[in-house]
């Protein structure tokens, strides 16, 4: 799909029917007949119109000298859903420009192209192409750091379920969360290398306006990344704290069933001797049933009452051997 938007003297973003000279052409998921229309239209070569409709394709930039041609491909958040649940991903998003057009390319349609489209963004032109491309790129700094705010909001949410109850679907949340948080510190990182490419090339920087706005764009990206670190590094320790939580419960469960068996083997022993077809002591006796339970209850809680002290004495011994090694 094709979307045509040029400024107009209001300096707002209006739609335009006709591509023509400054205006600003958005492709969402092209096909090749529009990318052979745009190319065709623009003089901007198909090869890089395509580059950014591979998903897999990292950040960079491009310029190409001859044709005038300038390319850059970054990172932009974008929220998925999957098995009825949502997540965070990245996908690339090219921006390249001439003299006369700019031209934006991108696999789904996105929040940020939306914002801009509905003058959600201030001082918008479509003439000005290196602003134009930072006011996008500032736009999708601004979702990044709203999104990692709510997947910081989330991961709350199912920690706070997880301490009700340690259950499958809690703990699949906080893997879907963490891989939504690598994706996004990966993208912002090559997006960081990037940006700072562009502000070292004088091709790019050619007035003090856009120095000003790539300083703005490089210290909100530097901000995300420094958010993404730290909620990577609060899940990564949430996670691991519940998983030692998860290893001692099943520990302390597995104490007490041996404990069980243990003392539950005692009377089995004891009617095993008494039920064979041989002379034993109270055979004759009409009270040898009851002497026997005694005798079995008597052994059992004396030997569930040892164990108990033994556990619990080695686990003392555990936890003081701790307390000296962290002295």
């Amino acid at each position: 799909m094709i979307t045509i938007t040029k400024t107009d003297s209001d300096n707002k973003l209006v739609n335009n029917e006709e591509i023509e000279k400054g205006c600003w052409l958005h492709l969402t998921d092209p096909t090749k007949n529009e990318l052979e229309q745009v190319a065709r239209l623009t003089n901007i070569p198909i090869a890089t119109l395509k580059v950014a409709t591979d998903p897999e394709e990292f950040s960079h930039i491009d310029i190409d000298v001859e044709d005038g041609v300038f390319m850059v491909v970054l990172d932009i958040p974008v929220i998925e859903k999957e098995n009825k649940t949502y997540m965070f991903s990245t996908i690339p998003i090219g921006m390249i420009y001439n003299k006369d057009y700019f031209v934006s390319v991108c696999l789904k349609e996105t929040s940020i192209i939306n914002d801009i489209r509905a003058n959600r963004v201030k001082d918008i032109d479509t003439t000005s192409k290196v602003k134009l491309l930072l006011q996008i790129v500032q736009r999708a700094e601004f979702k990044y750091l709203q999104y990692l705010k709510r997947i910081d909001k989330n991961s709350n949410n199912v920690q706070q379920r997880l301490q009700e109850s340690v259950k499958n679907n809690e703990l699949i949340d906080l893997l879907n969360i963490e891989k939504s948080l690598v994706y996004f510190s990966t993208s912002l990182t090559g997006n960081d290398r990037v940006l700072f490419k562009i502000q070292r090339s004088q091709k790019f920087m050619t007035n003090e306006e856009d120095i000003d706005l790539i300083e703005d764009v490089i210290n909100d990206n530097k901000q995300a990344i420094e958010m993404c670190n730290i909620y990577r590094d609060i899940l990564s320790g949430t996670m691991n704290t519940y998983a030692s939580v998860i290893s001692n419960n099943l520990n302390i469960i597995m104490k007490t069933l041996t404990l069980l068996t243990i003392v539950m083997t005692i009377p089995t022993i004891i009617a095993s001797l008494w039920g064979m077809n041989v002379q034993v002591p109270f055979m004759d006796s009409k009270y040898s049933f009851y002497v026997l339970a005694g005798i079995s209850a008597l052994l059992a809680v004396t030997a569930g009452v040892l164990l108990t002290k033994m556990s619990n004495s080695a686990g003392g011994a555990r936890k003081l051997m701790k307390r000296r090694r962290k002295k």
